[in-house]
């Protein structure tokens, strides 16, 4: 195998690592690849992707998150959100890990997380698996091959699917683990093969750090008009609500799919590639993400496929509902080459409505737009997190609660006060259900969502009427050229009207209980916009 290029002072030994077996450092893509096959990680598919399945685990693992309780975090960490691990209880875990990697191999990755050279963290990656090296590649930003021979890392994260956790000893729930330490600024992930753990542990440690320097780290999609990057929107969204599929507009330029940056010089991309969902994906809906599963290098998890053509089954959730490709940006065309965008004149905020009562689209006052991200919320839709089999209604402030370190007003507050300074319009995007709930219903049409977006985004959405929502106070358009108009107003899309009230008042209440626990924490303004 090839070896990459490596900055001398920083190689593994360096960091207290040794006795491993052959470390393999910065490799590109065609080594990874091949080492991936080699291996027997899995199998070379139609056009060079590498197709491999992630065993037991499908899904993220979040009751298997957790952070070190230091006296340096103790008062910043949200622990009723983050499960505590002593600092006694870290310090076996990762003696017992390295004890069990002597003599194995391993892949590193230097990565840079952000595409502002200000605010990024430069992240080594250590992982069991090539295709894992792969992956993250893909999903982080690479630096040039000079910059590598001064690369230090900020942050290491070691992944070690076959290492298993033993709860007693080590302070965790199960075999599974995922420990984040910000004084020893070490990420140990174990006993999972879930590709998606690896870009989630930045994330969440990008969404603890950036705060201090007055980022809002967004769990959120991007995009910008073509040669306008002052022209920006932001997709805020769960896994499975839109993101991707939304953001991927060809008539607007993609600065990225899933976790962005807001700070005083505009947006910034976290990541360097994209991270879509698979199933039931079309050639004819979706053709550029489409494209990227049979194109070479890109990692497709837990596809299904035909075992002499190599053709992929998009239908086939036997695996799992979350089957995913990862590829890197440039595999879109109309993806930006710099991750940058202006601040943003748009922010969305997207909803998998399974309750079947949000409209598709709705205008929100400053005030309305705190209340529904604080709120977040959407439906877990299947296979994201183990044990989701169908879409479970849930509330997940900042539509992130999993990868939020911190208490979400101090993210609320951020977004409030970049939304005040540079004006963005908000609205709220329900891509969930209409015509009754899930079981009942039917998916929004994706051709009315975009239809919607589009007219927000160019502003012609402005100047439809608009009427008060019963139910949340909101602005809802009457009419939208393409829309049909009983789309605006689920009530109408219900078989009985008198379903749809007893419904929505159930959805209203849910709110509301929910958004009790923000109440001391939050301005007068936020609380009146509250149900």
């Amino acid at each position: 195998m090839t070896q990459g290029r490596v900055n001398p002072a920083m190689r593994l030994e360096h960091q207290g690592i040794s006795g491993l077996g052959r470390i393999y450092y910065n490799q590109i893509e065609p080594a990874l690849v091949t080492a991936a096959v080699q291996r027997g990680e899995g199998t070379l598919g139609l056009g060079g992707a590498f197709l491999c399945e992630t065993g037991h685990f499908t899904g993220r693992s979040p009751k298997d998150k957790f952070v070190v309780r230091s006296p340096s975090v103790e008062g910043t960490i949200w622990w009723q959100n983050n499960a505590p691990m002593t600092p006694a209880a870290f310090d076996l875990l990762y003696a017992d890990m390295l004890a069990h990697m002597q003599g194995r191999d391993y892949f590193v990755q230097d990565l840079y997380a952000g595409a502002d050279p200000i605010h990024r963290v430069d992240v080594r990656m250590v992982t069991e698996l090539a295709w894992h090296g792969l992956f993250i590649r893909h999903l982080l930003r690479r630096p040039e091959r000079a910059e590598l021979d001064r690369f230090c890392p900020d942050w290491t994260v070691i992944n070690c699917p076959s290492f298993k956790a033993d709860p007693a000893r080590h302070g965790c729930r199960s075999e599974t683990v995922i420990a984040l330490n910000f004084d020893a600024k070490l990420i140990l992930i174990a006993n999972t093969a879930y590709a998606g753990e690896n870009k989630k542990a930045v994330f969440t440690l990008l969404n603890y750090l950036l705060p201090e320097k007055g980022v809002m780290a967004m769990h959120c999609s991007a995009n910008h008009a073509i040669g306008n990057p002052v022209d920006t929107a932001v997709f805020f969204g769960l896994s499975g609500t839109g993101k991707t599929t939304l953001s991927a507009d060809p008539s607007r330029t993609l600065i990225g799919d899933d976790e962005h940056g807001w700070s005083d010089r505009g947006t910034f991309n976290f990541e360097g590639g994209c991270y879509a969902k698979t199933i039931h994906l079309s050639a004819q809906a979706e053709p550029e993400i489409f494209a990227t599963t049979h194109r070479f290098a890109t990692v497709v998890e837990n596809m299904v496929y035909d075992p002499e053509t190599l053709a992929l089954d998009f239908a086939d959730d036997s695996l799992t509902a979350n089957t995913r490709c990862a590829y890197p940006l440039d595999y879109i065309s109309n993806a930006s080459t710099t991750g940058l965008g202006g601040h943003p004149k748009h922010v969305v905020m997207l909803t998998c409505d399974a309750f079947g009562v949000l409209p598709p689209i709705a205008r929100l006052s400053p005030a309305q737009a705190m209340y529904h991200f604080l709120s977040g919320f959407t439906s877990k839709v299947a296979g994201t997190e183990r044990g989701v089999t169908e879409p479970q209604p849930t509330f997940s402030t900042c539509f992130g609660a999993p990868f939020m370190p911190r208490r979400p007003e101090v993210y609320g507050k951020l977004l409030e006060e970049k939304i005040a300074k540079h004006g963005a319009t908000c609205w709220l995007v329900n891509t969930g259900w209409t015509g009754g709930a899930y079981g009942v219903g039917q998916r929004m049409p994706i051709k009315a969502t975009r239809a919607l977006l589009a007219a927000a985004l160019d502003g012609s959405l402005n100047t439809a009427s608009f009427r008060k929502d019963a139910n949340f106070g909101f602005e809802v358009p009457v009419a939208v050229a393409g829309v049909e108009d009983a789309l605006l107003d689920p009530r109408q899309t219900w078989g009985q009207a008198s379903d749809y009230d007893a419904q929505a008042r159930k959805l209203v209440a849910m709110f509301a209980a929910n958004f009790a626990q923000y109440l001391p924490f939050i301005d007068d303004d936020v609380k009146a916009a509250a149900i």
